[in-house]
């Protein structure tokens, strides 16, 4: 087993946590909870600065801030701009999201419920909203799902960051080939027979869209009606869920080093919401979804009726490629090699999102 010196963020409904391995069988330091009594939506943690990190809190009372820790999370700073529709718009933000970053670290991207998208060029002293995408013709076709109307899996294509990706929950998946100005749907071959017009360019419930930075043409999507793979940048689609035991699910992570590798985890149906039969299996692809291979060494197989949601399975980069997974009844699992899973800690509060990065 390799040597890691891996640092994870976990969101939380109660707050966020940190956890550490600084060498593999050493075992990993849990500390926590940050931001005590809020639910951490999302974590970014900076490409450039692997002792910077983001955390999107949201509290029923007291709103929605982001958060900043420049020392590894031993202090955090709320940035100083409040995320906010400007004045007689008519709408207030519920909750932030998502966030991006871009490179250099200065400039963000942030997404909120009602959907819409925001920018900050200051890390995150100011935002502007992105009204392009909100004023788009097939607007009226975005309709709320159980979890609200929520814009998230903001993607940067590494090449071109003009290139933007964005997903709407219910409203489908947008692309811009300039910084925002203009988006085209994306959303040609996923199977809608929830809309009353299958056909629609729009409309559709993506649960999340990931694109492979090494090879950026490249994105995977879970939708709900099963599991998805572009290989030009979104224009056209590929069913790849045969093999899994469901065409549904949330979560979908992807090896940075090999770009037909990634991970998923089905669950049983909308109505039920959780892994099938079950045994939380995460199911892994090396052919760019042509095979699936369950992977449960070290998961539970029997009454573990369990979620696992769309930021809450997510990898470290190294070499080989770990993989991490949090549950909504609190269970942390980490994997050095995305084969073989360990507990890392079982009695959290419900996790809502897990992000890693070099310690």
């Amino acid at each position: 087993m390799s040597e890691r010196a891996a640092r994870l963020w976990i969101g939380t409904r109660k707050g966020l946590f940190r956890a550490e391995n600084v060498k593999a069988g050493d075992g990993w330091r849990l500390d926590g909870p940050f931001h005590r009594g809020y639910e951490i939506h999302h974590t970014l943690v900076s490409p450039n600065r692997p002792s910077t990190a983001y955390a999107v809190a949201n509290h029923r009372v007291w709103g929605s801030h982001v958060h900043r820790t420049d020392d590894g999370g031993e202090t955090w700073q709320p940035l100083g701009g409040r995320i906010s529709f400007p004045p007689g718009i008519g709408r207030e933000v519920k909750a932030i999201w998502h966030l991006a970053g871009l490179a250099g670290g200065a400039a963000l991207l942030a997404g909120v419920d009602p959907a819409a998208l925001f920018r900050s060029e200051n890390d995150g002293e100011s935002w502007e909203w992105i009204e392009a995408l909100d004023r788009h013709p097939v607007r009226d076709s975005w309709q709320p799902t159980r979890g609200g109307l929520t814009l998230h899996s903001i993607q940067v294509d590494p090449r071109n960051e003009a290139r933007l990706y964005v997903s709407v929950s219910a409203g489908g998946a947008y692309r811009s080939d300039d910084g925002g100005a203009s988006w085209v749907p994306i959303n040609h071959g996923v199977r809608a027979g929830y809309l009353r017009d299958p056909s629609e360019p729009a409309g559709h419930n993506p649960h999340a869209l990931r694109l492979h930075p090494a090879r950026p043409d490249r994105l995977y999507r879970q939708d709900h009606t099963g599991m998805y793979r572009s290989d030009d940048r979104g224009e056209s689609w590929v069913e790849i869920t045969a093999g899994l035991p469901s065409d549904f699910g949330y979560a979908v992570a992807t090896d940075p080093g090999q770009a037909d590798r990634c991970w998923v985890v089905p669950e049983e149906s909308s109505h039920m919401r959780c892994v099938c039969e079950g045994r939380l299996r995460v199911y892994e692809t090396g052919d760019g979804g042509r095979t699936w291979v369950p992977r449960t060494e070290g998961l539970p197989q029997t009454n573990a009726y369990v979620s696992v949601l769309r930021d809450a399975l997510c990898t470290d980069g190294l070499d080989p490629c770990g993989v991490y997974l949090g549950t909504s009844t609190g269970q942390l699992f980490a994997s050095p090699d995305g084969v073989r899973w360990s507990l890392v800690a079982g009695y959290l509060p419900p996790i809502l999102c897990v992000s890693a990065g070099p310690r």
